[in-house]
């Protein structure tokens, strides 16, 4: 029978096998995306049955999209899921004067946390909602730790699980825990402290959340371990952590190679770079996925090639920062799996992979320096690498029915000659129209199931000013908000 989106319940599964019929479809054939034309996706429950013509079998619907892209719903390793505190970087440095960095001060009066619990599991809620409206099917939440007492809860990932469930998103989770930090003693000067004890205590609640809730919520939630950043972790929570990954056989993500800070920080410690320190720890693996590296040198790379390490690329937070991996191009052509995350407002994948085409091309000084399909693919295949799934990030029979629905009939997308170069020249995460998870029909038309978006803009937006009001006391030398935030232009 002929249906329409419209027909099919928010939030729960169709009932029977559902055709879905659309300009566009990726299918995978051996591993590599192929475009169909006038084609379909089939699927019944969590799994797809078929992808491309030529369908034979009992369907319970049938739904012509028409002018659409039907892809692999995207990877996203390293998540928004919080409250963007990166934003108030955007024209605000450096970091130390401007709270990012706690100041001895504030170390002394004991850091505190400045969300409540119930504040922690809604911005955790709002921010899954977020990745479902880009098209953003499987996710590995990352939030700061700047405005945290110490790291993450075992509680507040409790609530992410149960988040995930309701509002159907694929996740990696794990609380991130850390053995260190960096603090203000005097202006312009940043020291690392260093509580190996606590450092180790976060590891083993993380263990702990991990065995409780690898592949739980109908198989939604997956874990992994999540040491903060390399600078603020000692050689001991590192091998531990790295020992842990392989009884639980889970990923590892640790920023690395990702910032000035962290280079002259890691280089003071240790004398040398974060990946060649991890090279002599005897931990880098397959298992380690690296967001930004783009203060990775030459050996570096080639370290992270050698030993399977996949790089989580950001470009959008990266560029912001003026940063920039350098290259798209040259990682791709050493062997490194290239994976993406959003890790920024708006946690939009589609402006990302723009975005990284547009400063590879730049960087290489070429316009054939990347392609549409190679940052395609890092957006699906090399989420899935990095996790090392074969049965998500593509459309063939037998892989998770995680389905994403792109309109290229917006007239916000101009004239199409290629669906996928379509998104990297006109689309953004606005053109994503339908969101399926294992089968369910997670997103339409800017609703997500389950959640009041417009609700929960206006409590997001509540809660982030009272983060922003409380920055004085974690801010070098104490300054008014005023000042650590001005205005780009007077207010009258």
């Amino acid at each position: 029978m002929s249906a329409g989106l419209q027909d099919l319940a928010l939030g729960a599964r169709p009932e029977g096998p559902t055709w879905l019929g659309a300009r566009w479809v990726v299918g995978n054939v051996d591993g590599r995306h192929v475009l169909h034309e006038n084609a379909a996706v089939v699927f019944d429950r969590g799994e797809i049955l078929h992808v491309g013509h030529g369908y034979d079998g009992p369907v319970a619907r049938r739904i012509d999209l028409g002018h659409v892209l039907i892809g692999p719903g995207f990877v996203d390793l390293d998540a928004l899921s919080d409250l963007d505190t990166t934003v108030l970087a955007y024209d605000y440095g450096p970091a130390w004067r401007k709270g990012r960095v706690w100041p001895q001060t504030y170390v002394e009066r004991g850091p505190c946390e400045m969300y409540s619990p119930d504040e922690l599991a809604f911005q955790k809620r709002y921010a899954f909602a977020q990745l479902l409206l880009n098209g953003i099917t499987t996710a590995a939440p990352v939030a700061s730790l700047f405005y945290r007492e110490w790291g993450e809860t075992v509680a507040e990932f409790e609530a992410a699980a149960l988040a995930a469930e309701d509002l159907g998103l694929r996740v990696y989770l794990g609380p991130a825990y850390r053995s260190g930090g960096m603090v203000v003693r005097e202006e312009g000067r940043l020291d690392a402290i260093f509580d190996e004890p606590r450092g180790l205590a976060g590891l083993r609640d993380a263990i702990a959340f991990c065995r409780a809730n690898e592949d739980t919520r109908g198989g939604l939630v997956r874990t992994l371990l999540a040491p903060d950043r390399v600078e603020t972790c000692t050689a001991g929570l590192l091998r531990e952590t790295f020992a842990a990954a392989a009884d639980l056989d889970a990923p590892v993500r640790l920023h690395c190679a990702q910032g000035q800070m962290e280079v002259d920080t890691v280089r003071r410690l240790h004398g040398t770079t974060a990946p060649q320190w991890l090279a002599q720890l005897g931990v880098l693996s397959h298992r380690m996925i690296a967001p930004h590296a783009t203060y990775a040198t030459a050996d570096d790379l080639a370290l992270y090639r050698d030993h399977g390490v996949s790089i989580i690329h950001c470009p959008l937070v990266s560029v912001r920062g003026g940063g920039a991996l350098r290259s798209f191009r040259s990682c791709r052509d050493m062997g490194i799996n290239i994976a993406l995350g959003t890790d920024t407002t708006p946690p939009d994948m589609i402006m990302n992979m723009a975005t990284g085409m547009a400063v590879c091309r730049l960087v290489e000084g070429r316009a054939d320096a990347c392609s549409s399909g190679e940052y395609y693919d890092a957006a699906t295949l090399g989420g899935a690498a990095a996790l090392r799934r074969t049965d998500i990030g593509r459309l063939a029979p037998g892989c998770k029915a995680d389905i994403a629905v792109f309109d290229l009939a917006s007239p916000r997308t101009g004239p199409s000659i290629d669906p996928i170069q379509t998104l990297m020249i006109a689309g953004n995460g606005s053109i994503t129209r339908a969101v399926f998870v294992d089968g369910r029909l997670s997103m339409r038309d800017g609703r997500v199931a389950g959640f009041d978006l417009d609700a929960a803009q206006v409590r997001a937006q509540r809660q982030f000013d009272g983060l922003v009001a409380k920055y004085p006391e974690r801010t070098w030398g104490h300054p008014p908000v005023e000042q650590i935030f001005p205005p780009s232009y007077p207010v009258r």
